[in-house]
């Protein structure tokens, strides 16, 4: 087997699709390890070296997103959701979490093979952890670890945060006074290169706000530019 060739596991409960979609891929080049349910895509997950999982949303037992969100958390590998046109409140949740990016069945095959050379490309290209080993940064009393992935109040309370608002976070202090708009800070957090997913973007600034804001509505921290996008406006020293 050609070890060259990306491995890919395709996650998805019908056989309509799954079996002839991997027969599509295996003749794009890719290496495909399918599974029918969360369970056996945890195990292939455990026994391969998998480079991206795509991954369905509405699957009986465990759902794409909890799976989704068990990858993220545990540093697996890039997701690509495949969801409905129906499910746009799971699609956002899902960026939230930690996927790369979706694409809405029914879908062309060639459109599904560019996004997934997109994603591999930021990967294997973009931005490896270890040049971010020992940042942290401080801002207003607040402490955020880039390795540890944690953010601890002025008072050194743990506030917890998903992996999607942790990136959120980092890309808006660690370019601390700049505008960055809302399709700079979806290449910043998920690498997409497809069109902005704007509602994702705003709703992860809320959360934020709610977490590090003493008044959400009257945000100190994450300002708002009206035609802009977002600017983290309090002073950042990296330590």
């Amino acid at each position: 087997m050609n070890k060259s060739r990306p491995h890919l596991l395709l996650v998805d409960d019908e056989p309509s699709i799954r079996e002839p979609l991997g027969k599509y891929l295996e003749r794009q080049g890719f290496r495909i390890t399918d599974a029918a349910d969360a369970s056996t895509a945890r195990s292939a997950l455990l026994s391969y070296d998998i480079d991206l999982v795509l991954l369905d949303i509405m699957m009986p037992g465990e759902d794409g997103l909890s799976l989704c969100r068990h990858i993220s958390a545990n540093d697996g590998p890039p997701v690509i959701l495949l969801t409905a046109k129906s499910e746009e409140t799971d699609r956002i949740v899902g960026l939230e979490i930690g996927a790369d990016d979706y694409v809405v069945k029914p879908f062309s095959p060639r459109e599904l093979v560019a996004r997934v050379k997109v994603v591999l490309r930021r990967v294997s290209s973009g931005k490896p952890k270890s040049d971010r080993m020992g940042e942290r940064y401080s801002f207003a009393g607040w402490t955020l670890n880039s390795v540890q992935q944690t953010l601890h109040d002025p008072q050194g309370v743990l506030v917890p945060l998903s992996s999607g608002e942790h990136r959120m976070l980092e890309a808006l202090v660690s370019r601390a006074g700049q505008i960055l708009s809302r399709d700079h800070l979806l290449d910043l957090t998920r690498g997409r290169e497809g069109g902005p997913f704007d509602r994702a973007i705003d709703n992860q600034v809320s959360r934020l706000r709610r977490k590090i804001e003493a008044e959400p509505k009257d945000p100190q921290h994450i300002k708002t530019i009206w035609g802009g996008g977002y600017r983290f406006s309090t002073e950042v020293k990296r330590l």
